[in-house]
């Protein structure tokens, strides 16, 4: 199995890389990232684990590049973002260089392009198109999927994240949470997808490990994603908060700051310098998330809640080297090309089974976390 990691030498993309080279079927990993002093360095550390591992030098800012670095592998798997700038791209190239895709892509407008605009074009080439197999999208789809699976009509969807400020290194994680508050949100309502501004839905929930805390809605993928698999939906609402820096991420928005790329890269640049991070040698603080479907069952209504925690890195890494691999040995739910969000093509008992064998990770049915999730 040959497999090639877009943005291998960044925060998540690295985890990807040290999760794919510790499975004995992974004969090459192709670590493809403009910042190659990273990229081999991260070779280096990796050079006696097993498969062989190739630094590619590439700038996704050239097609042409792209799709010749993707040429020859099994299945590309992306971590590189901001994904509202690159997913659309990547994706092109995957089909017109005849490759399997898997992202963590958690932009919305991302997620909706690549569907609207790609969804033919794999089909039509046969090629499998994953989008958002992270944690938040990623976790929280199989999550929301599991769940709904259980009922006759699962009507209702939320999602709640608490990411600490200090965790998610890198400029694309300062980029992507500047984007989800920084203009309208998609919010699936009524049977269509309506556009809320950032901030204007404000509710206090219970988050394990963290407590009650107000959350507000924010840009994500999964209302978008979600209402294609599961029609009944009624309502997909997805929250977040990122501690006391939330409120400067919604006023930078609402002054429209951070409406454009251009925009948030200036931001961006400035915030970076300001955010707090792990002091040296210091875990990274875990975060929380929470699925909660509501909807009917033999005729009487339900409300089910999966819930966990931590650290962003792992919880979003690991998920997407473990659908690569899915795809790679056609593990999956559908055999026909297309744009799938991940809750339409991977098992939810496969991957929370293979993420807390790699990393211990577990879902409770609880918020206490008394109950786990028996997978």
């Amino acid at each position: 199995m040959k497999v090639i990691v877009l943005g291998g030498a960044g925060d998540m993309g690295s985890q990807t890389v040290e999760t794919l080279a510790r499975h004995p079927e992974v004969r090459r990993i192709t670590i493809a990232d403009r910042n190659v002093a990273g990229a081999e360095a991260l070779a280096r550390r990796l050079a006696e684990v097993g498969p062989e591992i190739i630094v590619r030098p590439m700038d996704a800012r050239n097609p042409a590049d792209v799709v010749e670095a993707m040429r020859g592998h099994d299945v590309a798997a992306s971590a590189l973002g901001p994904f509202y700038r690159f997913e659309a791209p990547l994706v092109r190239a995957a089909i017109e260089a005849g490759v399997d895709y898997v992202s963590i892509c958690d932009d919305w407008i991302a997620a909706k392009q690549v569907i609207e605009e790609l969804d033919a074009p794999a089909r039509q080439h046969g090629r499998r198109i994953v989008i958002g197999l992270g944690t938040s999208p990623g976790l929280s789809n199989l999550a929301a999927a599991y769940l709904a699976r259980q009922m006759d009509r699962p009507l209702r969807v939320t999602i709640t994240v608490y990411q600490p400020p200090e965790s998610g290194h890198g400029m694309a994680v300062l980029q992507h949470v500047l984007f989800i508050y920084g203009g309208p949100a998609p919010v699936w309502r009524n049977g269509q997808l309506e556009m809320v501004r950032a901030g204007k839905i404000v509710r206090q929930v219970e988050l394990p490990m963290v407590g009650r805390m107000r959350v507000w809605n924010a840009g994500h993928a999964e209302p978008v994603t979600l209402p294609r698999h599961f029609p009944s939906l009624e309502e997909v609402t997805y929250l977040m908060s990122v501690g006391a820096w939330t409120r400067l991420f919604l006023w930078l928005g609402q002054l429209r700051l951070t409406a454009t790329p251009e925009r948030i890269d200036r931001v961006a640049n400035v915030l970076a310098r300001l955010l707090p991070t792990p002091k040296e040698g210091a875990p990274e603080p875990p975060g929380a998330l929470r699925v909660d479907v509501e909807g009917v069952r033999d005729g009487q209504p339900v409300h089910r809640t999966l819930c966990g925690v931590g650290q962003m890195r792992p919880a979003t890494g690991v998920p997407l080297a473990l659908g690569a691999l899915m795809l790679a040995r056609g593990q999956v739910l559908v055999t026909e090309g297309g744009v799938y969000g991940p809750e339409a093509v991977i098992d939810p008992v496969a991957l929370l089974r293979g993420l807390r064998e790699e990393t211990g990770l577990q879902a409770y049915t609880d918020v206490g976390m008394t109950q786990p999730l028996e997978v």
